[in-house]
């Protein structure tokens, strides 16, 4: 690929991806802190700061849901899918903003040459689910079916640059993948995690005002 396309997308078009989705998700956050909180008119029965931080740390905590304490496999899709997706957006940084050869030949690069392909995987894992699992397929919108589609085509492309960092051709079409998905993520339902530490925050308050979060174990 033509270096000067390179480095447009390394610049111009990761930046204006980054300015698009700064600008959604501040006006997202602003709609937000316009609803006023909800005030607890009851006697608080439990620890609510202890509650919102349990709240916070139940992501990491697949025993205390009874859906993943079953089938831990798919908190493990889960987890390995998100830190996927970290990296392989800080690798589009580390691209962008300084150069490819800073993960060449480390550490770094082993890292993600296991890591990616295996997101890549459980990302078709999903897709499959969705086609021809009737109880996901009911729920599906098409935003789900795209959207799913686009990171699989992302991991293999993720996959393949770090296998082949010099390929201007595969760093182009990773780069602009990535671009696209930074701009188009908060008009999408993936845009769900920006309510996320509301959400934490509001259930641990108010379920620890309660006093019925955490669970109290019974011996």
């Amino acid at each position: 690929m033509d270096p000067h396309i390179i480095s447009i997308l390394k610049h111009e078009v990761h930046l204006i991806a980054l300015f698009i989705m700064g600008t959604v998700y501040i006006g997202k956050i602003i709609w937000i802190m316009r609803f006023k909180p909800m005030v607890e008119r009851t006697p608080s029965k439990g620890n609510k700061q202890k509650a919102i931080i349990n709240s916070y740390l139940n992501i990491a905590m697949p025993w205390e849901m009874e859906s993943t304490r079953k089938k831990w496999y798919v908190w493990t899709e889960f987890a390995i899918f998100h830190i996927g997706v970290a990296f392989a957006i800080i690798v589009s940084f580390i691209v962008s903003f300084g150069n490819e050869s800073l993960i060449d030949k480390t550490i770094f690069q082993n890292f993600f040459m296991v890591l990616f392909p295996i997101s890549f995987i459980i990302t078709l894992i999903r897709l499959a689910r969705r086609i021809f699992l009737p109880v996901n397929r009911i729920i599906s919108h098409p935003d789900d079916y795209f959207s799913i589609i686009l990171m699989c085509v992302w991991f293999f492309f993720a996959s393949w640059f770090v296998y082949d960092l010099y390929n201007t051709l595969i760093m182009g079409i990773y780069l602009a993948i990535t671009a696209f998905l930074i701009a188009y993520v908060p008009f999408s339902k993936m845009s769900h995690y920006i309510l996320w530490p509301f959400s934490r925050y509001y259930f641990g308050k108010h379920f620890g005002h309660r006093g019925v979060y955490p669970k109290v174990r019974v011996q």
